[in-house]
C-alpha cells in the first residue's frame, strides 16, 4: 500500500504533465468506447427492427429506399402499389404472412401509418393505456409520440398531407386516440398507427365527387408497401425474383440492404477508429516519455531509496505503479466520456 501511495504522490508532483497525459489517454479511450458503443447499438437497432421481416414489397425504385421508408421509417417511399396485387401475393405458397403499410400523412413530423393489428403484434408491443383500434379514424400512439406531443386517451387531432409535417391539413377528418403503447425501443415508438381503412377514408372523401367516383376509387385502392414473412428460408432464393420479374412491384431483402448500408457506414467508422488508434498511440508515447523523464529527474530520490535498503524490485514497482495509476485514471475518465457521448447522441437522435 505504501508503494501505491508513493506512486500516486509522485504522479501528481507534476500536475500539468500528469493532467496532459490523462487527457490524451482519456480522449483516445473515450473515442474507441464511443465508436464501439455506437456500432453495437446501431447493429442491435437494425436487428430489432428487421427481426421477422424477410422481404419488403413495394413500388419499383431503389431497394434501399424501400427498406429505409418501410421498415426504419427514415425516408420517403418510392410510390404506391395496387391493393389487388398485394392480395394476390398473400396466396403465394411461399408467403406465410403479409403486413400492409400505407404512408402519406403525418402528425407534426411523426408518421401516420395505416396497417393491421399484426404490425403491433409483430414487435410484441404492449399497451400502456387504452386498447387497439377497432374502427377507422381510431389511432394508437407510440410512446415517443405520446410523450413529445402530450396526447392522451380521447385526444383528437388531424393529420397533414406529406411526411414532413408541413403539408395540407385534413381538417374534416379527425383521428381519436384510443391507445398508447409501452416504450419498446423499436420503430413503433415513433409512429401513429391506425387502420388502413382510415388512410383510404381520409383521401377518398376529399377526392370523390359522387358515389360513382367513390366506387372507382375503392376498386383502385393502393397501399404503400407490404412486409412479407416467408414460410421457408428457401423462399429467399425465388420469391424476390418472382416479384421483380412477374409483377410491376419490387421485392427488397432487408438483411441484404442493411448489410450494404452498414458497409457504407463502416468506412467512416474505420476512419474514426484509426484516428482514435493514432491518438492512443500518441498518448502512449507521451506517457512513456513522461515516465522516462520522471526517472531521470528522480535519480537522487531513487538513490536514497536504494541506500535505505529498498531492493531493485521495489524501485521498479514504484515506477510501474505510477504508470498503472495513470492508466487507471485515464481508463475511468475515458470510459465515462465514451458512455457520456453515446448517451448524448442517443438523446439527440431520439
Amino acid at each position: 500500500m505504501s508503494t501505491l501511495r508513493w506512486a500516486w504522490r509522485y504522479l501528481w508532483a507534476r500536475p500539468l504533465g500528469a493532467g496532459l497525459n490523462v487527457l490524451l489517454l482519456s480522449l483516445g479511450l473515450g473515442s474507441m468506447a464511443f465508436l464501439l458503443l455506437v456500432s453495437s447499438q446501431l447493429a442491435k437497432a437494425f436487428d430489432r427492427d428487421l427481426a421477422g421481416i424477410d422481404a419488403v414489397v413495394g413500388a419499383k425504385g431503389s431497394p434501399m429506399q424501400l427498406i429505409l421508408s418501410g421498415v426504419l421509417h427514415v425516408d420517403v417511399p418510392p410510390g404506391n402499389v395496387p391493393l389487388q396485387a398485394v392480395r394476390a401475393l398473400e396466396q403465394h405458397p411461399l408467403v406465410a404472412a403479409i403486413i400492409p403499410l400505407s404512408l402519406g400523412d403525418s402528425l407534426q413530423g411523426f408518421r401516420i401509418v395505416g396497417t393491421s393489428p399484426a404490425y403491433v403484434a409483430h414487435y410484441e408491443a404492449t399497451y400502456a393505456q387504452g386498447r387497439p383500434w377497432e374502427a377507422p379514424m381510431e389511432v394508437v400512439l407510440g410512446a415517443t409520440v405520446a410523450r413529445r406531443l402530450g396526447l392522451g386517451l380521447g385526444a383528437r387531432f388531424v393529420g397533414s398531407h406529406g411526411l414532413g409535417g408541413s403539408g395540407h391539413a385534413h381538417g374534416d377528418h379527425a383521428f381519436t386516440v384510443v391507445g398508447i403503447l409501452q416504450p419498446s425501443a423499436s420503430v413503433l415508438d415513433r409512429l401513429v398507427l391506425t387502420d388502413t381503412a382510415s388512410v383510404w377514408k381520409v383521401h377518398e372523401d376529399s377526392t370523390a365527387a359522387d358515389a360513382e367516383d367513390r366506387a372507382l376509387l375503392e376498386e383502385e385502392r393502393e397501399i404503400t408497401m407490404a412486409l412479407v414473412r416467408y414460410r421457408s428460408p428457401l423462399a429467399a432464393l425465388s420469391f424476390p425474383r418472382f416479384v421483380n420479374t412477374s409483377t410491376e412491384m419490387q421485392a427488397a431483402a432487408p438483411a441484404l440492404e442493411v448489410t450494404r448500408l452498414l458497409s457504407m457506414l463502416g468506412l467512416g467508422t474505420d476512419v474514426l477508429r484509426a484516428f482514435a488508434g493514432v491518438l492512443l498511440l500518441t498518448a502512449g508515447l507521451s506517457v512513456f516519455i513522461a515516465l522516462w523523464s520522471a526517472v531521470r529527474e528522480r535519480r537522487a530520490d531513487l538513490a536514497v531509496l536504494r541506500m535505505l535498503g529498498a531492493p531493485p524490485r521495489r524501485v521498479a514497482a514504484l515506477l510501474l505503479c505510477e504508470a498503472l495509476w495513470l492508466a487507471l485514471v485515464a481508463s475511468v475518465v475515458g470510459l465515462a466520456l465514451g458512455q457520456g457521448f453515446a448517451w448524448a447522441l442517443g438523446v439527440l437522435l431520439a
